[in-house]
């Protein structure tokens, strides 16, 4: 028989016994010994090293007793060395607030889509379903559109990006430059002048209208006339010219979310 090694039993070890904490929880987060309790029981109190002393501050005289002459005045009176305002302003003064928190200052996010040549459809305003041309996007964050005039009748002017769907139709505008004077406050409109109503006049009032000034006519021609040579490059001139003229219309079961513009 080949020989056998003698296999040696394990010797079983005693299991480890665990000191049970002496502050323990009694039950619904209640300990057996509390914050101070343990603070004392562990003298935690000779750890504590001694406050620095703190340094006296000199009292400031306020008052000046000062010695008055005459039988009747008393011989002494306290008088106080600063002396109060005279004068109590009724209204608090205004801070002035730093101009950055402006609403006139903060940054304008635009979609990416808003391109200068891109075709919008107009959700809103006058001109609502309209085709127009994207000119720039102005610094108040406001859109400058055109129609342009000579095909649907809509002249330049702004509109939040809100209101607005884009296509994917671009009207290359090439080196077209727009006026430096176009800007926001190009279409800030007059203040109207506050006459003084005599007898009669209440019901003989009229509504001013509004008649674009010569400038504003000039300006039209020449965005519209860089339009119209954009649009005589095209090879489908005629196409899109209509699709310009169109309005923006919906059938029935026709969903302007499940659409591609």
């Amino acid at each position: 028989m080949a020989p056998t090694e003698t296999v040696k039993k394990g010797v079983k070890k005693a299991p480890k016994k665990f000191a049970k904490a002496k502050n323990y929880d009694l039950g619904c987060g209640i300990m057996r010994y509390s914050h101070s309790q343990n603070f004392k029981r562990k003298a935690l109190f000779r750890f504590k090293g001694p406050k620095t002393p703190k340094t006296p501050k000199p009292k400031v005289a306020i008052t000046v007793t000062k010695k008055i002459g005459g039988a009747n005045n008393g011989g002494e009176r306290v008088v106080k060395l600063q002396k109060p305002k005279a004068y109590y302003p009724t209204k608090p003064r205004v801070q002035k607030r730093p101009a950055r928190q402006l609403f006139r200052n903060h940054v304008r996010k635009t979609r990416n889509t808003m391109v200068p040549g891109r075709v919008l459809i107009l959700l809103a305003g006058r001109h609502q379903a309209k085709r127009v041309v994207l000119l720039k996007v102005l610094p108040s964050g406001l859109l400058l559109v055109n129609g342009p005039y000579f095909l649907n009748g809509c002249p330049m002017r702004r509109i939040s990006q809100r209101y607005v769907i884009a296509t994917k139709t671009v009207v290359n505008l090439g080196k077209f430059k727009l006026p430096a004077h176009i800007d926001d406050k190009y279409f800030k409109r007059a203040a109207k002048k506050k006459t003084r109503r005599a007898e009669g006049d209440i019901f003989a009032q009229k509504k001013e209208q509004y008649v674009p000034s010569e400038q504003r006519k000039e300006d039209q021609k020449v965005v519209d006339g860089a339009i119209k040579d954009a649009l005589r490059k095209r090879t489908d001139r005629k196409v899109i010219s209509q699709y310009l003229k169109a309005l923006f219309r919906l059938h029935s079961s026709q969903y302007p979310h499940r659409m591609k513009f």
